[in-house]
């Protein structure tokens, strides 16, 4: 008998394939796969060729009827190597066939890069990794791909993912090769760059990013984002301001320009010269005072009470950080005068507090001194803020 192993779960049934497939063992491993089918009666069927080296044209056929028999059957976890020969007949275009991915450590790497969703790390001098955070992040990652092409499609210096792997210890990444690229927070920090180089580069880049046209359906829209934010602070705001935040935020017009979504100088890196984007699962389309209000947050609003937040995450000083949001404020509405920049920032600034008191109470922060305070100080911006404010449009 072949030495299959096999697991089922609510009509999904997985079995694993080992060693070598032809002729002399087809009608076998043929016999036993329709004997479990038989026992289960799946829905579903994967075959795990993690561990198979070798698989014939008589293998190929026992896939094939096993196809037949149970449509939606696929295969996972295969080598470079068995999937030439899936991909070479044909295979790869009448099911579904994933490659395996190969396992890497990220242990005592450097954090590059972070963002809501996972880390960057450097694992060599010619590359880097983003680690999700999430461990079953498949999905995203083709996500974050597919954003990723298209912004460079659209003319947008981007990073590619050129594989994904999976990560020792648990959950998957997307690798890239980045050679001599270094952080806009490395270079700063270094003192390779000032702050005025930093900020000036910054809003090149980011005006790029927002004179760049995007079909709406291939990204999400800021708005109803920043609307379920305003949404959830209802039972925690009183009436009237509740009202006038949510009213603000839909009278936003749509938009149809790219944004970021994370736009800060650790996602932003430079090459030969060339700036490059990174952590591009965060892309999206809307009118700029939403990403603004990122910004606002990662240089200024969640280190406010704690400047301890900005070093840690960006590695600069409370004091620096403030320095290059007021810089890029200024770069980015060339020719404002200062009232005009204030009004500017006070918009953002709305946004951004909606988000981090959403966040906060979200992680527990009702139940904490620290968070109290974050909460309270949200609500004492929206007190100062929001009478004064009529439109977030500028």
């Amino acid at each position: 008998m072949m030495n299959l192993t096999h697991a089922s779960d609510n009509g999904a049934l997985t079995i694993g394939i080992a060693g070598h497939i032809d002729s002399t063992n087809a009608a076998e491993l043929e016999k036993e796969v329709s004997a479990l089918c038989e026992r289960f009666q799946p829905t579903s069927v994967s075959l795990d060729c993690d561990k198979l080296a070798y698989i014939s044209s008589a293998g190929l056929r026992v896939v094939l009827r096993l196809k037949k028999a149970i449509a939606d059957t696929k295969l996972i976890n295969v080598s470079p190597e068995v999937y030439e020969v899936f991909d070479m007949t044909g295979f790869t275009e009448m099911m579904e066939i994933r490659k395996a991915y190969r396992v890497i450590s990220v242990e005592g790497c450097e954090v590059i890069g972070q963002g809501a969703n996972g880390k960057v790390y450097r694992i060599d001098p010619d590359t880097i990794v983003k680690v999700y955070l999430n461990p079953d992040a498949l999905p995203e990652i083709h996500r974050e791909r597919e954003l990723a092409r298209s912004a460079f499609v659209l003319g947008v210096p981007t990073a590619i993912p050129y594989d994904v792997v999976r990560i020792e210890g648990g959950g998957y990444g997307s690798v890239f090769e980045l050679l001599n690229a270094t952080s806009f927070a490395k270079l700063l920090i270094r003192g390779e760059k000032t702050v005025d180089e930093i900020a000036a580069m910054s809003v090149d880049l980011l005006k790029l990013i927002h004179s760049t046209v995007v079909k709406p359906d291939t990204m999400p829209d800021m708005r109803a984002v920043a609307l379920d934010w305003a949404a959830f602070l209802r039972d925690y705001l009183p009436a009237d301001q509740y009202e006038k935040l949510h009213a603000l935020i839909a009278a936003v017009p749509e938009d149809d320009h790219m944004m970021h979504g994370d736009y800060h100088i650790k996602n932003v890196m430079l090459q030969n010269g060339e700036t490059l984007l990174i952590d591009m699962d965060t892309l999206c389309h809307g009118h700029p005072v939403f990403e603004l209000a990122s910004m606002y947050n990662a240089y200024v609003g969640y280190s406010e009470l704690d400047p301890d937040i900005i070093r840690n995450f960006l590695g600069i000083s409370q004091e620096t950080g403030r320095e290059l949001w007021s810089r890029m404020l200024a770069l980015y509405f060339a020719g404002a005068d200062e009232n005009a920049l204030k009004q500017a920032e006070e918009k953002a600034m709305i946004v951004g507090y909606t988000r981090i008191m959403r966040r906060t109470i979200r992680r527990g922060g009702l139940n904490s001194e620290e968070g109290r305070a974050v909460i309270e100080n949200c609500r004492r911006r929206f007190s100062d803020l929001l009478p004064r404010t009529e439109t977030l449009t500028f």
